[in-house]
C-alpha cells in the first residue's frame, strides 16, 4: 500500500485559522468576559457543530481520517466556510484516507493540436492554458504579448515556460507590471493552497511551494494564512511596457485534456468601446506583426 501524505498540519492550521476569524456575535453566542484567544473557542465550535469538545479537538489536531461527510458538513457550516473552503476541507479529508490501490500519479501531457488551434483562433482575446501549479503550458500570440514581462523574466524554467507564482514572488519587476500586486499575489497563493489540498502528493508542487517559502517572505506570510481559492475570475490591471495601463476582465475555464493533470483555459478581454479595447487591439496588431516576422509566408527561395 502506498503511504499517504501526512497533511495533519494543514488540517490543523486551516481549521484553527477559520475558527479564529469568527466571533461569538457572528454565530449568535453571548459574549462575556475577556477572551484569551481571537475568534471562537474549540468547545464553542463543538457545541454549534453538535459534536463533543474532545472529538472536535482531535479533529483540529489533524485526525480527520474516517470522519463522515455529515460531520464535515456540520463543521463547515459552523465555521461558515465558503464553497471553496468547504471543497478544500473535503479534499484534505479525502487525502487522509488510507487507500489500498496506488495513488494516481500526475504527469505532464502534451497539448493537443486542437487546443492550440482554439487559442490561435482568439485573435482579439489573450488566451492561455495553465496547469494546477500555475505554469503556462500553451498560449496564443496576444497572450504572449500581454504577458511579455512574464515570458521575458528570469524566473522561467529551462524550457522558457513561465510560472505565475515564481514571477510574482521572485521577480521584483512584477510589482511594476501588476497594478494590484498584493491582490494578484494573494489569489495566486490561494490557488496553490487549493491545489495542494487536491494533490498533496504532487512532488513538483511541493518543490515549488518549498522554493517560494524559502526565498520569499511575502509568500510565507500569505501561505500561513491558509486562504483558499478555486473558482475565480474578475478584473486585473497591468502597466504594460508597450501599451501602458490596461484594465482587462478575465475568466478561467476548466479544460479537461487528461486524467493525469488538471488544466484551465484563461481568457482576457477588454470592455468594448473603451480605451482598454484600443490598447488590446494595438497589442493584437503588434503580436500579429511579430508572428508574421517569425514565420513569413511564401517561398523565400524565389
Amino acid at each position: 500500500m502506498e503511504r499517504r501524505p501526512d497533511n495533519r498540519a494543514d488540517i490543523r492550521d486551516f481549521l484553527a485559522t477559520r475558527r479564529a476569524q469568527l466571533t461569538p456575535e457572528r454565530v449568535g453566542l453571548p459574549t462575556s468576559g475577556r477572551r484569551r484567544v481571537p475568534g471562537l473557542r474549540r468547545e464553542e465550535v463543538a457545541v454549534l457543530a453538535g459534536v463533543s469538545t474532545e472529538w472536535y479537538t482531535r479533529l483540529e489536531k489533524g485526525h480527520i481520517s474516517g470522519v463522515s461527510e455529515d460531520v464535515l458538513d456540520a463543521v463547515a457550516r459552523t465555521l461558515q466556510l465558503s464553497e471553496d473552503e468547504r471543497t478544500y476541507l473535503f479534499d484534505l479529508a479525502k487525502a487522509a484516507q488510507p487507500r489500498s490501490s496506488a495513488r494516481r500519479r500526475r504527469k505532464a501531457v502534451d497539448i493537443p493540436p486542437r487546443v492550440q488551434w482554439l487559442l490561435d483562433s482568439m485573435t482579439l482575446s489573450a488566451a492561455f492554458v495553465s496547469d494546477g501549479r500555475l505554469d503556462i503550458v500553451a498560449t496564443n500570440a496576444l497572450a504572449r504579448s500581454l504577458f511579455a514581462p512574464l515570458f521575458d523574466s528570469g524566473t522561467t524554467d529551462e524550457r522558457g515556460r513561465p510560472n505565475f507564482a515564481r514571477y510574482y514572488f521572485l521577480d521584483d519587476d512584477s510589482h511594476d507590471f501588476m497594478d494590484d500586486w498584493e491582490g494578484a499575489a494573494k489569489i495566486t497563493v490561494a490557488l496553490l493552497r487549493a491545489e495542494a489540498g487536491r494533490y498533496p502528493g504532487d512532488k513538483a508542487l511541493r518543490e515549488l511551494i518549498g522554493e517560494l517559502s524559502t526565498v520569499s517572505f511575502e509568500f510565507r506570510t500569505l501561505w500561513a494564512a491558509h486562504d483558499v481559492r478555486i473558482h475565480h475570475g474578475g478584473v486585473k490591471s497591468f502597466h504594460h511596457p508597450a501599451a501602458g495601463l490596461m484594465t482587462l476582465t478575465y475568466q478561467p475555464l476548466d479544460l479537461p485534456m487528461s486524467a493525469h493533470e488538471a488544466h484551465s483555459l484563461t481568457i482576457y478581454t477588454a470592455e468594448p468601446g473603451t480605451p482598454d479595447e484600443d490598447r488590446l487591439k494595438l497589442l493584437a496588431s503588434w503580436a500579429a506583426t511579430r508572428l508574421q516576422e517569425a514565420h513569413p509566408t511564401g517561398d523565400s527561395d524565389r
